[in-house]
């Protein structure tokens, strides 16, 4: 078994690798039956559909306008409802985004259907499952659901983590792919403490996704750009945090 590539058959190989290494990747086959306990996708089409109508971040301390985003926020605890919470900005240290950390950066917000479509929250459900027991003592999440599109043009790269590698100041990352367009690149690397490289991989199907132990590893994805340079080219991904509340 493998912490990248195939071998992570069912829920127990996934959470195994992430115990052991610090992160795992889940190949979309894989990752289709691990959602499949915990909920139906039946709403797929229109939720990949949705990454349709998201709007520029104009945060990016960089002046790039390549990034597209909507955002919101969950609480959960053991079990339960996963409860959508009221509308707050999404807000991260300079300690763990120096490019664009120490402000609040208010994003509108995801669209109601989508958050409460099947889709959504099956991945919510296998995420609580999954990091409850990698973090049995944990009582009570604060979950934040990003979807991003990264763009990329001629001669004008697009960076889904502009922050470069990176923490998030969470305690768990998915990082889910819902599509990739005539892009190349687009290269994950997981980095340990001391940011020697653990491994990399590039998601390229939709459901192909990194799950990451924020506390002990860095990550990051390298920029992207058209394969033709004709055509639009981006990559969108679901990304789900999940922080202890205390």
């Amino acid at each position: 078994m493998s912490e990248i590539g195939t071998g992570l058959q069912n829920a127990t190989g996934i959470r195994h690798a992430i115990a052991r290494a610090g992160y795992a990747f889940v190949e979309a086959s894989e990752m289709r039956a691990a959602l499949g306990r915990f909920g139906a996708l039946a709403d797929w089409t229109a939720f990949a559909e949705s990454w349709n109508d998201l709007l520029t971040d104009t945060y990016m301390a960089d002046g790039g306008r390549y990034r597209r985003r909507r955002f919101g926020v969950y609480e959960a605890g053991k079990q339960g409802a996963i409860a959508r919470g009221p509308h707050q900005p999404h807000y991260q240290t300079v300690d763990y985004n120096r490019l664009n950390g120490g402000v609040e950066r208010w994003f509108e917000p995801i669209k109601p259907e989508i958050s409460d479509g099947s889709s959504l929250r099956t991945i919510l459900e296998y995420c609580r499952s999954l990091f409850g027991r990698l973090a049995p003592d944990t009582t009570e999440w604060h979950i934040e659901a990003h979807q991003f599109r990264i763009e990329a043009r001629p001669g004008v790269q697009g960076k889904p983590t502009p922050e470069g590698m990176h923490r998030d100041g969470v305690d768990y990352v998915l990082v889910l792919l819902v599509d990739r367009r005539n892009i190349a690149s687009g290269t994950t690397t997981i980095h340990d403490l001391d940011k020697r490289m653990l491994g990399s991989f590039t998601l390229t199907d939709p459901l192909d996704s990194a799950l990451v132990d924020d506390a002990r590893c860095y990550h990051g994805v390298t920029p992207v750009e058209p394969e033709n340079p004709a055509l639009p080219a981006y990559r969108d991904v679901l990304v789900v945090t999940f922080r202890k509340k205390v």
